[in-house]
Order: C-alpha cells, then sequence, then structure tokens
C-alpha cells in the first residue's frame, strides 16, 4: 500500500511512529489528516519521513541544480552540503546542464533529505528544441525520475490550451514559471491539449507505483506585483484541486502550489486564505511571494517577508529564494543567505500557527541566556551559530554597543530580576 492507503487504513508503521515522534503530534490526528489530503509524508529509503501540511511545522525547500550556461557539479554539491547544515527539509534538483542523470544521482547519493525535480526541465535539453519534445519522452523521463528514488516531481496541468490562448495580452509578464512555460509552448506550437492532463490516469498509476509525491505546479503565477491575482491564478489552484482529488483515489498524495512568485502586500492574506479554501486545505507550496520589485539583490529579504505572512496564514512549505533571484545561478553563500533567510520567515509563521513556545522553545532559551549573559549558550541556540560570534566574542562579557552602562545589568540589579523557567 502507499503510504496514503495506509492512513486510510490506519496501518501503524515505522513512517507514521517516527513522525509523531518528530513533530509531537498524535498518530491518529495524522491518520486523519494525511487520510484527507490535508496533509503528505515525503519519504525516502533510508531516511526519516518529513510531514507536510498542518498540524507539522512549516517546511522549507532549497532549489540546486545546473544551467544551461554554467555546469559546475561540485559547487552544486557543496550547496546541498550548506543546504542540510542550515536547515533545508528538501532540496529541489532543477539541473539543465550537463550530465543530467549522473548529476540527479551524484545528488541522491550525498544528500539526506527528499529530493523534488521538474521533468519537463530534462525533456527539453533532451529533446533540444520546443518542436522535438514528445509526450513519450515526457513520460520516459518522469518514470527515469521516479525509478531513481526522487520523492516528488513537479507537474504542471492545471491550464488547457484554451487558457493559453484567452491569456495573451492580460498581463505584464506573461508566463514567468520556467516548466510552466515550457509545456504552454509545446502546446501551443504543437497546437495540442496538456500532456499532463492528457495522460493523467497514466500519471497516477506511475507515482501510485512508486509511492511519490505528486506537486501540482504553479505555472500561472504572477511575475510582478503589477500582474495581480487575476482569473487564471485562481482557475489553476481549482483545476489542481480537482485533479488533487483525482490522486488521492488512486492512492497518490498531492502538493499543491500556489500564490508563488509576487504579490501585491495587500492581497497576501486574502488570497492565502482563498487557495486553502479552495483546495480544501491541501497542503500548500509556496516560492516567496516577493510583495515588491525594487529589491534585485536582496529578494531574499523581500521574500522573507512575504514568506512570513504566507506561512502564518497558509502555507505549509515555503521555497527559500536567493539574492541572485532574477539576476544569476546563486552561489553557495546566496543559498545559505537565501535559506535562514526563509527559516526565520517560517519561524515566525509557525509562531502564528502554533504561538509562541511551539516545539522547542528557541525564543524562550535565547532570551533567557542573552538576559543572563551567557553568550555560548545564547549563540547554540540561534540559527546560525556562527555569525554572531563574528559580532561579539564569546570571551566578552558586556557587548561594545553598551559597554558597562547595559541595560540588562541595570535592570538586574533594579528589579532583582531572575529568569524564570517555567513557559
Amino acid at each position: 500500500m502507499t503510504i496514503l492507503e495506509d492512513a486510510l487504513n490506519k496501518n501503524i508503521t515505522d513512517d507514521f511512529r517516527q513522525l509523531a515522534k518528530d513533530e509531537k503530534v498524535g498518530i491518529n490526528t495524522i491518520f486523519k489528516t494525511v487520510s484527507k489530503g490535508r496533509a503528505v509524508i515525503v519519504n525516502r529509503i533510508n531516511t526519516k519521513p518529513l510531514g507536510i501540511g498542518f498540524p507539522f511545522r512549516t517546511k522549507i525547500n532549497v532549489n540546486i541544480g545546473t544551467s544551461a550556461s554554467l555546469a559546475n557539479v561540485d559547487t552544486e554539491l557543496k550547496k546541498i552540503k550548506i543546504a542540510e547544515k542550515f536547515g533545508a527539509d528538501t532540496i529541489s534538483d532543477l539541473s539543465m546542464g550537463g550530465n543530467i542523470d549522473l548529476i540527479r544521482k551524484k545528488i541522491l547519493d550525498i544528500s539526506t533529505v527528499p529530493i523534488t525535480t521538474v521533468p519537463i526541465y530534462q525533456t527539453l535539453i533532451e529533446a533540444k528544441t520546443i518542436e522535438d519534445i514528445t509526450d513519450e519522452l515526457i513520460f520516459n523521463i518522469i518514470e527515469k525520475h521516479l525509478k531513481d528514488g526522487i520523492s516528488s516531481l513537479v507537474i504542471h496541468s492545471g491550464f488547457t490550451l484554451e487558457d493559453l490562448k484567452s491569456m495573451k495580452g492580460k498581463r505584464m509578464m506573461g508566463m514567468v514559471s520556467k516548466g510552466g512555460s515550457y509545456t504552454a509552448a509545446y502546446m501551443v506550437n504543437k497546437g495540442v491539449e496538456n500532456p499532463f492532463l492528457k495522460n493523467f490516469d497514466y500519471l497516477l498509476d506511475m507515482f501510485n507505483n512508486y509511492d511519490a509525491v505528486l506537486n501540482l505546479g504553479n505555472a500561472m503565477r504572477s511575475g510582478c506585483i503589477h500582474d495581480k491575482v487575476d482569473k487564471f491564478q485562481l482557475s489553476e489552484i481549482k483545476f489542481n484541486s480537482r485533479l488533487a482529488k483525482r490522486a488521492n483515489k488512486k492512492g497518490v498524495q498531492v502538493i499543491i502550489e500556489s500564490l508563488g512568485g509576487h504579490v501585491l502586500a495587500k492581497d497576501l492574506i486574502k488570497y492565502l486564505k482563498l487557495c486553502k479554501k479552495i483546495s480544501n486545505n491541501r497542503p500548500l507550496f509556496v516560492s516567496g511571494p516577493i510583495p515588491t520589485d525594487f529589491a534585485p539583490g536582496y529578494d531574499h529579504i523581500a521574500a522573507a517577508i512575504g514568506a512570513a505572512f504566507a506561512s502564518g496564514f497558509g502555507a505549509d512549505y515555503l521555497c527559500a529564494i536567493t539574492p541572485a533571484e532574477h539576476l544569476c545561478l546563486p552561489s553557495i553563500d546566496d543559498v545559505k543567505k537565501g535559506l535562514i533567510a526563509c527559516r526565520i520567515a517560517a519561524h515566525v509563521g509557525d509562531s502564528f500557527k502554533f504561538g509562541l513556545n511551539y516545539l522547542f522553545n528557541d525564543d524562550y532559551h535565547l532570551s533567557n541566556y542573552r538576559f543572563k549573559k551567557n553568550w555560548q549558550k545564547q549563540f547554540e541556540c540561534s540559527i546560525d551559530p556562527t555569525e554572531p560570534q563574528k559580532k561579539h566574542p564569546i570571551s566578552e562579557d558586556v557587548c561594545s554597543m553598551c559597554g558597562k552602562y547595559c541595560a540588562l545589568s541595570i535592570s538586574q540589579k533594579l528589579f532583582n530580576n531572575k529568569p524564570s523557567t517555567k513557559f
């Protein structure tokens, strides 16, 4: 049976036991949410199961992979080490340069978290041109990824040929999703219906056979805040929600990607709630969203602002945006900065969802150690222990901002405060 079928049958497996322990959630609660499609369990051989969706903490994906113009495999493998060190929950291999099959296998060899791919990327590289893509090639590559042990695949099946025809001239930036644009170009050039939609039952049989998670992609996301959430985005999430029901009936778990890209800040909460309502609270994946367009080089900060609200008001799964967004292939340092910004956003979002002291009470413990001026313990509780030590050596009692006139020192004497041990 697949994981979804185990949940429906309340079959307690090692995956369910491990997830209940890691997330501090009862097994019956996990059965209920997974069986209703409101959470998924992403699995991979010899790794811990990963829960995405409510009531699990917000998860974070990091994108890596070669490009058609820059294919340094060693650099991409180093990005994986950094991503795992600083808390990535999943990694997406978006490689489009070099020997893609070999790169994917190397990534699987050195990584310890679930890996996601977008098979249409490799399809275009192997076909060389949009005109030479075929349905057979698309599905051969999908099966190749599944056989290799990829945990989840992104498929852009939520739009039709008619949608593409009616979309002309309606947006400043058109379709900014790479996978969506490749699929759309194939459809328009050949005058055929969406290949993933046409062959959806065959696709589900493949996913069921490998017990992989189906990510229904966000091809219709907006590429700038002036392209506001429109009928095409809303139509896609409605379409994907219907496809998700079909997938669940076949024992296939589904994540819905929506409201990524660029979204005006004042619209974020309204549309997050609407997306969750339309999808019947299925796991929602977002990239960003970025609520402003004027921050090239700092899009990891802009995206973290959007991601904090996204996580707090419904998104279950975030994609880290790096400072290189819109500019170039990210460096190793870009990946670290983007991931840490996204982790802060997820942590803030989880405080919306679950309360101040959710799970491990990192904020509480850090505040206690800060009050005590226990610099070593304070840094150990922080998101990146090495970075604050560059600003303040552990051997120094006070910081150079206040010196001997520290407000905390005065407060301890004035109020005889003792840090609390309760929470």
